[in-house]
């Protein structure tokens, strides 16, 4: 779930590759300029993808694999 709402994704694939298949950018804004956020590295070194996954904020969207269940906010 992303938002309350169902999104597919393939075991064994990271949080982001799901919200990049479902058609999803940004995933925050910066909290100085809002400017929007979304993928950049990929790899776990920009924080750029970060996300609250199960209630734990500030996860790294592109190192935590997809679960069932799993509920992911984003700011939309």
């Amino acid at each position: 779930m992303v938002n309350g709402r169902a999104c597919a994704a393939y075991a064994g694939e990271s949080v982001h590759a799901a919200l990049l298949a479902a058609g999803y950018r940004v995933l925050r804004t910066t909290d100085h300029t809002g400017q929007p956020r979304g993928f950049f590295c990929g790899m776990g070194v920009c924080y750029d993808c970060l996300v609250t996954i199960d209630g734990e904020p500030n996860q790294r969207a592109c190192m935590a694999p997809v679960h069932d269940g799993m509920e992911i906010r984003i700011d939309e």
